[in-house]
Order: C-alpha cells, then sequence, then structure tokens
C-alpha cells in the first residue's frame, strides 16, 4: 500500500518515517511538511533520516491535499489543523492519526491494539454516519498509551480506582515545547491538558464497543502529569483499586499478557516486560520501542501499586499508529 506521512519533519512524523523504512505492507511514497520545508530533499532537513528516504523531496500540506495519490495517510501534523484535514482525506483514505482532534468523536476509536482491539468495529459506524469510503483511526495521548498497556491485563481483577503520577520525557513537547533553562535541574508538576487526557482517553479505551458504540468504564481515575529532565521515554506510578488483589496472579498477568502474538504483524513487540526497577534509561528501547516495562509491585490496601514506563515517540506515538494500522490491515479493514 502506498503511504504518506504527513508532518514528516516534526519528532513524531520522523519516528514515523523510521519505523515504516522498509515495511513489509505500507510503501512511503510521500513525505508532506510545512512550506517552509517544501521543496527540499528530506535529508536536508532530517539527517539522520533512513538512507531510503534522504533524496525523497517533501510536498508541502497544500501540493499533497490537490492529489494525495495513496492508499494511507500516517497524520503528525498539530490538532489545530488536523481536524479539518484529516476529515477531508478520510472521505476517500484511511486515516492514522497521533494528533487528537477526532479521539474524543463517539465514532472514532482512540486505538491501542493488545486492549481494545474490538474497537476497530466502530470503522463501519463511522463510515456509515459520514458517507465516507475512508476512515479515522486515532492512537492516544502518549502517556495514556503507556498507562492502559499495562491497566489491560489488571481488567480481570476489577478495576474500581486508578491514581497515576507521571514522569513525562522532554521529547513529548516537541522540538520547541520547553527551553533547556527552564527543565535543565528541574521538575515541572504540570503539563497543559495532559491529566485531563490521560482520565478521559483511558476510560474509552478500557470501555466496551457494543456494536453501535463505546461504553466508557466506569472507573475512577486521577491523573497527575509532570516534566522531567529525561529525552525519551515516560515513567508512571501507578495505584490500583481492585475488587480482587492476588499478588501472584497479577503478576501472572503481566508476565503472559501478549494479545497480538499470534497475528504476525510486521511490528510487533511483547507488549510488557517485567523489570523490578523500571528505567527510562535502562528500558524505553525495549522491544524497539513498542515494548513497556513495568515493576516495582506491590500489593496495598485494597489493590496494588506499581510502575511502568514506555517510550513516548514510539509506544505512545508513531510506533502505536503503525501498529494500530498493521491490525487493521490483517483484520481486513484496509
Amino acid at each position: 500500500m502506498k503511504a504518506a506521512v504527513l508532518g514528516a519533519t516534526g519528532l513524531v512524523g520522523r519516528t514515523f518515517v523510521k519505523l515504516l523504512s522498509g515495511h513489509p505492507w505500507f510503501k512511503v511514497s510521500k513525505l508532506v511538511a510545512s512550506e517552509k520545508s517544501a521543496g527540499k530533499e528530506y535529508g536536508e532537513i532530517v539527517e539522520d533520516s533512513p538512507k531510503e528516504f534522504r533524496k525523497n523531496v517533501i510536498i508541502s500540506l497544500e501540493e499533497f491535499l490537490k492529489d494525495p495519490d495513496v492508499d494511507i495517510v500516517f497524520n503528525a501534523l498539530p490538532a489545530s489543523i488536523s481536524r479539518e484535514v484529516e476529515e477531508k482525506l478520510a472521505q476517500e483514505i484511511p486515516v492514522f492519526t497521533n494528533a487528537r482532534a477526532h479521539r474524543y468523536d463517539e465514532d472514532v476509536p482512540i486505538l491501542v491494539p493488545e486492549v481494545n482491539m474490538n474497537h476497530l468495529g466502530i470503522i463501519e459506524v463511522q463510515k456509515k454516519n459520514r458517507g465516507w469510503d475512508g476512515f479515522i483511526v486515532t492512537n492516544p495521548n502518549c502517556s495514556t498509551a503507556i498507562l492502559t498497556v499495562s491497566l489491560a491485563p489488571l481488567v480481570e481483577f476489577g478495576i474500581k480506582k486508578v491514581r497515576v503520577a507521571t514522569m513525562q520525557a522532554i521529547s513529548g513537547a516537541g522540538f520547541s515545547g520547553l527551553s533547556a533553562y527552564a527543565i535543565h535541574d528541574n521538575v515541572i508538576p504540570f503539563i497543559n491538558g495532559e491529566e485531563w487526557k490521560i482520565e478521559n482517553e483511558s476510560k474509552k479505551i478500557l470501555g466496551k464497543f457494543n456494536g453501535e458504540r463505546i461504553e466508557n468504564a466506569d472507573f475512577d481515575i486521577s491523573a497527575i502529569a509532570t516534566r522531567v529532565p529525561v529525552i525519551h521515554g515516560h515513567t508512571e506510578a501507578v495505584f490500583v483499586e481492585l475488587e480482587k488483589v492476588n499478588i501472584e496472579e497479577i503478576r501472572e498477568a503481566f508476565d503472559s499478557f501478549d494479545p497480538l502474538r499470534d497475528y504476525k504483524l510486521p511490528s510487533y513487540e511483547k507488549p510488557i516486560v517485567y523489570s523490578e526497577v523500571p528505567q527510562p534509561r535502562l528500558h524505553r528501547d525495549r522491544g524497539k520501542g513498542l515494548t513497556g516495562t513495568v515493576g516495582r509491585l506491590e500489593k496495598i490496601n485494597g489493590g496494588v501499586k506499581y510502575v511502568t514506563l514506555g517510550h513516548n515517540l514510539v509506544r505512545g506515538a508513531a510506533g502505536g499508529s503503525v501498529l494500530n494500522a498493521e491490525l487493521a490491515y490483517r483484520l481486513g479493514y484496509l
């Protein structure tokens, strides 16, 4: 399938391009970026780009929209312009997006393949509602993606309440998100809008698709989001109140959690590996960035506490979106 990457020169866009290099199902034929970058070779803008794309000439979004001529789109554009662009493209072409613009639409899934693959079923509802031949599939906010992968094995124990404090890497803010002076020797206990996203996206992802709409999970969740001086890798301290608590069974649930094992997806990696003391510098690149790490699992009154971490640009962004597209392809939606 011919693919386009929108926002190809940003941090998430660059990650899309690297992950799609040599992909057996999706061949990137168009790299789309700003007017400033249009007309330049990709390797001129992104010096560490994969060799196969260095000579590709970047095209502007305006030019691309005139004649997309691709079979699938991966979107890393800012949310501020994504809604209109995605809706225009999805009339004909499937769009897999990292932007938040459509995450909260009732007929659009926020997909984490290992957690809620059956939510892909709402694509047919979306196409019927909107009269589209294509569709939109979103992936969650980066910290939400990492959290929900770790919560999924606990669903069988009855999740009642979740409390999470995140320690998020600076790359999550993009190239211009934070000055070196602001984050050096510092922790910033505020990320605008992040806590709302974690709380609301998690309930949609862990909710149930009833054939017509997604019913949000009914557990209580509250988050505090902080920015820390780490380049890549979000770490999260998680406290979960459960209906039943058996620490040995919960540890086994983490170890055995592997819903995509038999789907033979090109990007497949085991979603969770247990390490007693998760650390971003040591563990963020596990499974090419798609494997999350869980550790520090302990029983507390009425539940458990643990630490989880994952690569925010891969599991939490571009890698999750590529995995979404692979699963959609395998299940016949593409």
